[in-house]
């Protein structure tokens, strides 16, 4: 319920102030992250918890707003790139102070500083956790990434 409460603020913060939703965030820094700016359709589908057709549709809307180009893939001509336009690093850059307001504001503000280490510690056991579950990112049937390509440092 907290996430929920907490999503929804973050969503009409940056709706409102930028033109994005959560969800269309979350893809830009994905893509700003990854090599060359660019995913494949289906790896930025896991990373955002979306289906094929869930990622397909916002990526149909980052396109029209011209943040995201979609490209055949560079390693297999069957498979589908969305790769991050330089409108798409300005209007991340823009929206990150906002992101990180609120996070700052519904996370940090809201917990005592004596508690902040319990909390940190907990978010740590439950990353390991998780880790130890191991990771669905790793699709099988793509090809690794180009290991030539670097991360782009787009916002730095």
């Amino acid at each position: 319920m907290a996430y929920t409460q907490v999503a929804r603020r973050l969503d009409e913060e940056l709706r409102s102030e930028h033109g994005l939703s959560l969800q269309e965030y979350g893809a830009l820094v994905h893509l700003v992250e990854a090599p060359g700016r660019r995913l494949r359709m289906g790896r930025l589908a896991e990373a955002l918890l979306l289906s094929k057709s869930g990622v397909t549709r916002l990526v149909d809307r980052l396109v029209e707003d011209g943040l995201v180009a979609r490209s055949s893939c560079s390693s297999d001509a069957r498979g589908a790139e969305a790769t991050l336009t330089d409108a798409g690093v300005d209007r991340l850059r823009g929206a990150s102070p906002t992101h990180l307001r609120g996070i700052s504001s519904f996370f940090l503000d809201a917990i005592p500083p004596d508690d902040l280490a319990a909390v940190q510690r907990a978010m740590q056991l439950v990353a390991e956790h998780a880790a130890l579950a191991g990771s669905p990112c790793a699709a099988a049937d793509e090809p690794a990434d180009d290991a030539a390509d670097e991360p782009a440092d787009a916002l730095g």
